[in-house]
C-alpha cells in the first residue's frame, strides 16, 4: 500500500514549531535547511509541493529577544507579524539557493469557508504550482480572531494543512512533528509503547489515546493531529504522521518505507498491532 505513495504528484508538507525551533527558543536553521533541500529535490522530480509552516510566533519571540510568550492577543499578533516576515525571509533565502521562488499565502477560516474567496485561493495555489513556485502557507495570526459571530481562526496548523490538502486536491499530506507516529500509549511514559503502522478510521478509542498540548512554542498536540487525519480520511486524502527531526525521511515516506503512521482509506491485511480499522 505504501508503495502507492511514490506516485503522488501533489503533496502538502506540514512542519510544526517544535521542528523549526530548538527547545532553547533559537531557530533550528539546520533542520530548516534540510527541509528546503528535500522539498526542492521533490520539485526537481516534478512533484508539486506546498509547505504549511508554523513558527511565526516562535521566530518572532527570538527576533525580538523575548523569553516568554505574552498573554494578550494584540501582543501575540504583533509578534506573529514580526516572526512571519522573518520566517519567510529564511525560507526565501534557502529555497532560492536551490533555484526555487516561494510565495506566501496567509489564510483565515472565513476565506476558505466563503465560496468565492475559496475559489480565488484555489486559483492562486494552482497558478503558483503551475509556475514552479513553492507556496508557503500559515494561518494569518495577525488578524485571526475567534468570536461567536466572526470566527476566522482555524485553531491550529494541523487542521489548516488538512484543509489545504483538500483545497488543492493533494494526494498526500506529510505531517512532520516531534513524535515518530501515533502510538497505543504515550512513548514518553512507556518506552515499549507500540506505534500504529496504519490507521483507517479515527475512532473514539483513538481519540481517548490522544490529548494534551504540544510544545511551549506551539499550539498543537496529538488530538489536533488526529482531527486533521480524520478530515483527510473523510475527504479521501492520505496522511503520514512522522518525526521531523530529519526531513530526509520525506524521501523514505514517498518511497513507501514504513515511516511513521499512515492514515489511509485504502486497507490492506495487517495484524491488530499494526493497524486499526
Amino acid at each position: 500500500m505504501r508503495k502507492s505513495l511514490h506516485s503522488c504528484k501533489r503533496i502538502v508538507v506540514k512542519v510544526g514549531t517544535s521542528t523549526l525551533m530548538h527547545s532553547n527558543g533559537n531557530v533550528n536553521l539546520r533542520t530548516i535547511e534540510k527541509l528546503t533541500r528535500v522539498l526542492s529535490e521533490l520539485r526537481n522530480e516534478e512533484k508539486e509541493v506546498v509547505l504549511v509552516s508554523s513558527g511565526a510566533i516562535g521566530v518572532g519571540l527570538r527576533k525580538l529577544q523575548l523569553e516568554t510568550r505574552p498573554t494578550s492577543i494584540p501582543e501575540q499578533q504583533a509578534i506573529a507579524a514580526v516572526g512571519q516576515s522573518e520566517l519567510m525571509h529564511i525560507y526565501s533565502k534557502l529555497f532560492g539557493e536551490y533555484g526555487y521562488p516561494v510565495g506566501q499565502i496567509l489564510l483565515t477560516r472565513d476565506v476558505t469557508d466563503y465560496p468565492t474567496s475559496r475559489e480565488n485561493v484555489i486559483n492562486t495555489f494552482n497558478t503558483l504550482l503551475n509556475q514552479g513556485i513553492i507556496p508557503i502557507v500559515n494561518e494569518n495570526d495577525t488578524v485571526a480572531v475567534e468570536e461567536i459571530e466572526h470566527i476566522t481562526k482555524y485553531g491550529d496548523n494541523d487542521r489548516l494543512s488538512a484543509i489545504v490538502a483538500k483545497l488543492i486536491n493533494a494526494e498526500l499530506l506529510i505531517m512532520l512533528s516531534d513524535i515518530d507516529g501515533f502510538y497505543h500509549e504515550n512513548p514518553l511514559l512507556n518506552p515499549a509503547a507500540a506505534m500504529f503502522d496504519e490507521v483507517h478510521e479515527v475512532t473514539d478509542e483513538l481519540l481517548q489515546l490522544a490529548g494534551g498540548k504540544g510544545s511551549e512554542f506551539g499550539t498543537g498536540g496529538m488530538l489536533t493531529k488526529l482531527a486533521a487525519a480524520d478530515y483527510c480520511l473523510k475527504n479521501d486524502r492520505q496522511m503520514v504522521l512522522a518525526n521531523g527531526d530529519n526531513p530526509d525521511i520525506i524521501y523514505d515516506i514517498i518511497a513507501g518505507k514504513k515511516i511513521g503512521t499512515l492514515f489511509t482509506n485504502l486497507k490492506q491485511e495487517a495484524s491488530s498491532h499494526e493497524s486499526i480499522r
